[in-house]
Protein backbone atom coordinates (compact mmCIF):
# COMPACT_ATOMS: atom_id res chain seq x y z
CA UNK A 1 0.00 0.00 0.00
CA UNK A 2 1.25 3.41 -0.59
CA UNK A 3 2.11 5.62 2.00
CA UNK A 4 0.26 8.60 0.95
CA UNK A 5 -3.29 8.75 0.79
CA UNK A 6 -3.48 10.99 -2.66
CA UNK A 7 -6.64 10.05 -4.11
CA UNK A 8 -10.29 10.03 -3.47
CA UNK A 9 -11.80 7.04 -1.70
CA UNK A 10 -15.01 5.23 -2.05
CA UNK A 11 -16.00 2.53 -0.08
CA UNK A 12 -17.93 -0.85 -0.33
CA UNK A 13 -21.59 0.47 1.04
CA UNK A 14 -22.76 -1.47 4.24
CA UNK A 15 -26.40 -2.88 3.68
CA UNK A 16 -28.59 -2.95 6.69
CA UNK A 17 -32.08 -4.97 6.62
CA UNK A 18 -34.42 -3.81 9.00
CA UNK A 19 -38.05 -4.35 9.28
CA UNK A 20 -39.00 -0.30 8.47
CA UNK A 21 -36.75 -0.39 4.98
CA UNK A 22 -37.95 -0.80 1.51
CA UNK A 23 -36.41 -0.70 -2.11
CA UNK A 24 -35.57 2.79 -2.48
CA UNK A 25 -32.06 2.80 -1.46
CA UNK A 26 -31.60 0.47 -5.35
CA UNK A 27 -34.00 2.69 -6.75
CA UNK A 28 -33.25 6.22 -6.33
CA UNK A 29 -29.57 6.17 -4.97
CA UNK A 30 -28.31 2.57 -7.03
CA UNK A 31 -27.28 0.84 -4.43
CA UNK A 32 -26.86 -3.00 -5.10
CA UNK A 33 -30.27 -4.71 -2.91
CA UNK A 34 -30.74 -7.48 -5.13
CA UNK A 35 -34.28 -8.72 -6.27
CA UNK A 36 -36.16 -9.83 -3.79
CA UNK A 37 -35.04 -8.15 -0.41
CA UNK A 38 -35.72 -4.76 1.65
CA UNK A 39 -33.37 -2.65 2.56
CA UNK A 40 -33.48 0.28 5.30
CA UNK A 41 -30.20 1.71 5.38
CA UNK A 42 -26.53 2.08 3.47
CA UNK A 43 -23.10 2.94 5.19
CA UNK A 44 -21.17 4.68 3.10
CA UNK A 45 -18.85 5.49 5.77
CA UNK A 46 -18.46 3.77 9.47
CA UNK A 47 -15.68 3.51 11.55
CA UNK A 48 -17.56 1.15 14.28
CA UNK A 49 -18.08 -2.14 16.07
CA UNK A 50 -21.32 -3.06 13.98
CA UNK A 51 -20.25 -1.71 10.53
CA UNK A 52 -16.64 -1.32 9.16
CA UNK A 53 -16.07 0.30 5.71
CA UNK A 54 -13.78 -1.76 3.03
CA UNK A 55 -12.48 0.35 0.30
CA UNK A 56 -13.12 -0.61 -3.48
CA UNK A 57 -11.64 3.05 -5.19
CA UNK A 58 -8.77 3.34 -5.61
CA UNK A 59 -6.96 -0.28 -6.55
CA UNK A 60 -4.05 0.41 -4.38
CA UNK A 61 -6.30 0.56 -1.16
CA UNK A 62 -9.13 -1.64 -2.11
CA UNK A 63 -9.60 -4.44 0.67
CA UNK A 64 -8.68 -2.12 3.49
CA UNK A 65 -10.94 -1.29 6.23
CA UNK A 66 -11.45 2.69 7.31
CA UNK A 67 -9.68 1.43 10.61
CA UNK A 68 -6.71 0.48 9.09
CA UNK A 69 -5.76 3.54 7.22
CA UNK A 70 -7.20 5.85 10.51
CA UNK A 71 -4.42 3.50 12.04
CA UNK A 72 -1.67 3.07 9.51
CA UNK A 73 -2.00 6.79 8.09
CA UNK A 74 -3.99 9.43 10.58
CA UNK A 75 -1.76 12.60 9.52
CA UNK A 76 -2.50 11.73 5.83
CA UNK A 77 -6.22 10.56 6.11
CA UNK A 78 -7.96 13.20 8.57
CA UNK A 79 -5.00 15.99 8.28
CA UNK A 80 -3.08 17.15 11.60
CA UNK A 81 -4.90 18.95 13.63
CA UNK A 82 -7.89 16.05 13.66
CA UNK A 83 -5.24 13.14 13.90
CA UNK A 84 -4.27 14.12 17.17
CA UNK A 85 -8.05 14.38 18.30
CA UNK A 86 -9.12 10.88 16.58
CA UNK A 87 -8.21 7.71 16.80
CA UNK A 88 -11.07 6.43 14.86
CA UNK A 89 -13.09 8.10 12.43
CA UNK A 90 -15.04 10.96 13.66
CA UNK A 91 -18.42 10.40 10.97
CA UNK A 92 -20.81 7.40 10.03
CA UNK A 93 -22.66 8.60 6.76
CA UNK A 94 -25.28 6.79 5.69
CA UNK A 95 -28.69 6.39 3.57
CA UNK A 96 -31.86 6.05 4.67
CA UNK A 97 -35.19 4.16 3.31
CA UNK A 98 -38.34 4.43 5.60
CA UNK A 99 -40.75 2.62 3.95
CA UNK A 100 -42.36 2.44 7.38
CA UNK A 101 -42.28 5.14 10.24
CA UNK A 102 -39.00 4.24 12.54
CA UNK A 103 -39.24 3.88 16.45
CA UNK A 104 -39.70 7.11 18.28
CA UNK A 105 -36.18 7.38 19.93
CA UNK A 106 -33.40 9.40 21.35
CA UNK A 107 -29.63 9.10 21.14
CA UNK A 108 -27.05 10.20 24.10
CA UNK A 109 -24.54 12.41 24.40
CA UNK A 110 -20.60 11.44 25.00
CA UNK A 111 -20.45 11.45 28.63
CA UNK A 112 -24.08 9.16 29.14
CA UNK A 113 -23.42 6.89 25.81
CA UNK A 114 -20.10 6.00 27.76
CA UNK A 115 -21.20 5.34 30.54
CA UNK A 116 -23.94 3.12 29.37
CA UNK A 117 -23.22 1.97 26.46
CA UNK A 118 -19.53 2.13 25.80
CA UNK A 119 -19.88 4.21 22.42
CA UNK A 120 -19.38 7.66 21.36
CA UNK A 121 -22.40 10.11 22.10
CA UNK A 122 -25.02 10.34 18.62
CA UNK A 123 -25.27 14.18 17.10
CA UNK A 124 -26.84 14.16 13.96
CA UNK A 125 -28.18 15.92 10.69
CA UNK A 126 -30.54 14.16 7.91
CA UNK A 127 -30.76 16.40 4.70
CA UNK A 128 -34.43 14.77 2.76
CA UNK A 129 -33.46 13.35 -0.87
CA UNK A 130 -37.15 12.20 -1.16
CA UNK A 131 -40.58 12.32 0.28
CA UNK A 132 -44.22 11.22 -0.14
CA UNK A 133 -47.31 12.77 0.04
CA UNK A 134 -48.13 13.13 3.58
CA UNK A 135 -44.70 11.58 5.21
CA UNK A 136 -43.73 13.18 8.41
CA UNK A 137 -40.63 14.11 10.49
CA UNK A 138 -41.08 13.60 14.46
CA UNK A 139 -38.57 16.37 15.85
CA UNK A 140 -38.49 17.78 19.43
CA UNK A 141 -40.67 17.40 21.98
CA UNK A 142 -43.71 20.25 22.08
CA UNK A 143 -43.47 22.81 24.35
CA UNK A 144 -44.53 22.19 28.01
CA UNK A 145 -43.62 18.86 27.88
CA UNK A 146 -41.20 17.84 31.15
CA UNK A 147 -40.05 14.85 32.42
CA UNK A 148 -42.76 13.82 34.35
CA UNK A 149 -45.50 14.51 31.69
CA UNK A 150 -42.99 12.57 29.25
CA UNK A 151 -42.69 9.59 32.04
CA UNK A 152 -46.47 9.51 32.67
CA UNK A 153 -46.91 9.19 28.71
CA UNK A 154 -44.11 6.06 28.67
CA UNK A 155 -46.32 4.55 31.47
CA UNK A 156 -49.51 5.20 29.08
CA UNK A 157 -48.40 4.20 25.66
CA UNK A 158 -49.07 7.63 24.00
CA UNK A 159 -45.84 9.38 23.90
CA UNK A 160 -46.56 10.13 20.23
CA UNK A 161 -48.85 12.32 21.04
CA UNK A 162 -46.53 14.83 22.61
CA UNK A 163 -43.52 14.80 19.91
CA UNK A 164 -43.84 17.52 17.58
CA UNK A 165 -43.96 16.97 13.58
CA UNK A 166 -44.04 18.14 10.30
CA UNK A 167 -44.37 17.81 6.84
CA UNK A 168 -40.77 17.54 5.07
CA UNK A 169 -39.82 18.54 1.46
CA UNK A 170 -36.43 17.25 -0.30
CA UNK A 171 -33.78 19.55 0.62
CA UNK A 172 -35.21 20.39 4.05
CA UNK A 173 -31.82 19.42 6.49
CA UNK A 174 -32.73 19.23 10.46
CA UNK A 175 -30.35 19.00 13.19
CA UNK A 176 -30.59 16.25 15.64
CA UNK A 177 -28.55 17.25 18.93
CA UNK A 178 -28.43 14.03 21.34
CA UNK A 179 -31.34 14.58 23.98
CA UNK A 180 -33.76 15.19 21.31
CA UNK A 181 -36.62 12.55 20.69
CA UNK A 182 -37.86 11.73 17.30
CA UNK A 183 -38.22 9.69 14.06
CA UNK A 184 -38.36 9.45 10.53
CA UNK A 185 -41.96 9.14 8.80
CA UNK A 186 -43.10 6.60 6.76
CA UNK A 187 -42.13 7.71 2.88
CA UNK A 188 -38.89 10.04 3.17
CA UNK A 189 -35.44 9.09 2.08
CA UNK A 190 -32.25 10.65 3.68
CA UNK A 191 -28.71 10.90 4.05
CA UNK A 192 -27.32 11.29 7.75
CA UNK A 193 -24.45 12.65 8.81
CA UNK A 194 -23.56 11.97 12.99
CA UNK A 195 -21.12 11.02 14.79
CA UNK A 196 -19.78 7.80 14.84
CA UNK A 197 -21.93 5.80 17.25
CA UNK A 198 -24.99 3.61 16.96
CA UNK A 199 -26.41 4.47 20.40
CA UNK A 200 -29.99 4.63 20.48
CA UNK A 201 -32.10 4.40 23.29
CA UNK A 202 -36.19 3.13 22.00
CA UNK A 203 -38.83 5.00 23.28
CA UNK A 204 -41.86 3.65 21.07
CA UNK A 205 -42.10 1.35 18.61
CA UNK A 206 -45.67 2.23 17.59
CA UNK A 207 -47.03 -1.26 18.60
CA UNK A 208 -45.01 -3.01 15.97
CA UNK A 209 -44.14 -6.37 16.17
CA UNK A 210 -40.15 -7.57 15.26
CA UNK A 211 -39.39 -10.46 12.86
CA UNK A 212 -38.94 -12.74 15.87
CA UNK A 213 -42.56 -12.15 16.64
CA UNK A 214 -42.20 -9.92 19.80
CA UNK A 215 -42.80 -6.71 20.33
CA UNK A 216 -38.91 -4.66 19.82
CA UNK A 217 -37.16 -3.35 23.03
CA UNK A 218 -37.68 -0.61 24.54
CA UNK A 219 -35.01 1.57 26.47
CA UNK A 220 -37.35 3.44 28.80
CA UNK A 221 -35.13 4.09 31.96
CA UNK A 222 -32.32 5.16 29.24
CA UNK A 223 -34.16 7.25 27.24
CA UNK A 224 -35.68 9.51 30.36
CA UNK A 225 -31.86 9.98 31.13
CA UNK A 226 -30.90 11.00 27.93
CA UNK A 227 -33.39 12.85 27.07
CA UNK A 228 -33.06 16.74 27.02
CA UNK A 229 -36.46 18.36 28.18
CA UNK A 230 -35.36 21.77 27.79
CA UNK A 231 -35.08 21.29 24.00
CA UNK A 232 -38.45 22.28 22.64
CA UNK A 233 -39.83 21.41 18.84
CA UNK A 234 -37.55 21.05 16.12
CA UNK A 235 -37.60 22.57 12.67
CA UNK A 236 -35.68 22.54 9.24
CA UNK A 237 -32.61 24.44 9.09
CA UNK A 238 -32.35 27.56 7.47
CA UNK A 239 -29.10 27.75 4.77
CA UNK A 240 -27.17 30.14 5.05
CA UNK A 241 -26.47 31.08 1.48
CA UNK A 242 -22.13 31.70 0.71
CA UNK A 243 -21.87 32.47 -2.86
CA UNK A 244 -24.60 32.22 -5.98
CA UNK A 245 -23.86 33.50 -9.28
CA UNK A 246 -27.26 31.74 -10.87
CA UNK A 247 -30.20 29.80 -9.36
CA UNK A 248 -28.18 26.66 -10.96
CA UNK A 249 -24.80 27.42 -9.65
CA UNK A 250 -24.93 27.81 -5.60
CA UNK A 251 -23.23 27.07 -2.33
CA UNK A 252 -25.38 27.00 0.83
CA UNK A 253 -23.82 26.11 4.67
CA UNK A 254 -26.66 24.08 5.99
CA UNK A 255 -25.23 22.80 9.65
CA UNK A 256 -22.54 24.06 11.74
CA UNK A 257 -22.06 22.42 14.57
CA UNK A 258 -19.07 21.41 17.21
CA UNK A 259 -19.28 18.03 15.71
CA UNK A 260 -19.39 18.36 11.79
CA UNK A 261 -19.98 21.22 9.50
CA UNK A 262 -22.53 20.48 6.23
CA UNK A 263 -22.55 22.34 3.12
CA UNK A 264 -24.52 21.91 -0.21
CA UNK A 265 -23.36 22.56 -3.92
CA UNK A 266 -25.51 23.26 -6.99
CA UNK A 267 -23.72 23.20 -10.24
CA UNK A 268 -24.22 23.30 -13.42
CA UNK A 269 -23.01 21.64 -16.57
CA UNK A 270 -20.40 24.55 -17.25
CA UNK A 271 -19.03 24.61 -13.61
CA UNK A 272 -16.14 22.70 -11.90
CA UNK A 273 -15.51 22.89 -8.11
CA UNK A 274 -12.21 22.29 -6.23
CA UNK A 275 -11.41 20.61 -3.14
CA UNK A 276 -7.95 21.77 -1.51
CA UNK A 277 -7.95 21.47 2.34
CA UNK A 278 -5.02 19.57 2.91
CA UNK A 279 -5.68 20.53 6.71
CA UNK A 280 -8.45 18.47 6.68
CA UNK A 281 -10.38 15.33 5.30
CA UNK A 282 -13.80 16.46 3.70
CA UNK A 283 -16.95 13.93 2.61
CA UNK A 284 -18.34 14.62 -0.68
CA UNK A 285 -22.39 12.48 -1.16
CA UNK A 286 -23.44 13.14 -4.47
CA UNK A 287 -27.20 13.22 -3.95
CA UNK A 288 -28.24 14.13 -7.85
CA UNK A 289 -26.28 14.33 -11.30
CA UNK A 290 -23.58 12.64 -12.17
CA UNK A 291 -19.74 14.06 -11.99
CA UNK A 292 -16.17 13.05 -12.83
CA UNK A 293 -13.99 13.31 -9.70
CA UNK A 294 -10.38 14.22 -10.62
CA UNK A 295 -6.99 14.80 -8.30
CA UNK A 296 -3.29 16.35 -9.50
CA UNK A 297 -2.03 12.57 -9.87
CA UNK A 298 -4.61 11.99 -12.66
CA UNK A 299 -7.09 9.75 -11.04
CA UNK A 300 -10.49 9.81 -12.15
CA UNK A 301 -13.52 8.37 -11.09
CA UNK A 302 -17.36 8.69 -12.25
CA UNK A 303 -19.57 9.32 -9.54
CA UNK A 304 -23.70 9.53 -9.59
CA UNK A 305 -26.45 10.08 -7.20
CA UNK A 306 -25.99 7.96 -4.26
CA UNK A 307 -21.87 8.17 -4.31
CA UNK A 308 -20.22 8.97 -1.14
CA UNK A 309 -16.63 9.97 -1.56
CA UNK A 310 -13.75 10.65 1.42
CA UNK A 311 -11.18 13.36 0.08
CA UNK A 312 -7.98 12.72 2.51
CA UNK A 313 -6.20 15.78 4.12
CA UNK A 314 -3.46 14.02 1.80
CA UNK A 315 -5.01 14.32 -1.92
CA UNK A 316 -4.42 17.78 -2.76
CA UNK A 317 -6.36 19.46 -4.63
CA UNK A 318 -9.23 17.29 -6.36
CA UNK A 319 -11.81 19.02 -9.16
CA UNK A 320 -15.17 17.60 -9.59
CA UNK A 321 -17.00 18.52 -12.79
CA UNK A 322 -20.86 17.85 -13.47
CA UNK A 323 -21.45 15.25 -16.42
CA UNK A 324 -24.29 15.84 -19.00
CA UNK A 325 -26.69 18.42 -19.13
CA UNK A 326 -28.33 18.01 -15.50
CA UNK A 327 -27.36 20.38 -12.55
CA UNK A 328 -25.15 18.18 -10.11
CA UNK A 329 -26.14 18.64 -6.06
CA UNK A 330 -23.91 17.46 -3.73
CA UNK A 331 -23.06 17.81 0.03
CA UNK A 332 -19.95 18.61 1.52
CA UNK A 333 -18.98 17.47 5.64
CA UNK A 334 -16.36 17.81 7.27
CA UNK A 335 -14.99 17.95 10.86
CA UNK A 336 -13.09 21.13 12.38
Amino acid sequence: MKNLLDSPIIFDPILKQILWGGRRLGSLLGKQIGPDNNYAESWEIADHANGQSVVIHPAQQAGCTIHELVTRYPKELLGIALSDRFHQFPLLIKFLDAHQVLSIQVHPDDALAQKLVNDNGKNEAWIVLHTEPGSRIYAGLKTGVNRQSFQNALQANCVSELVHSFEPKPGDCIMIPAGTVHAIGAGIVLAEIQQMSDATFRVDDWGRIGTDGKPRQLHLTEALEATDFDRGPVEPAIPQWITSDSILNRHEKLIQCPFFEIGKWHLNAQSKLGFADQSRFTILIITDGKAMVSNQNGSLVEAATGCTLLLPAAAGQVDVKPLGNRTLQLLECYVH
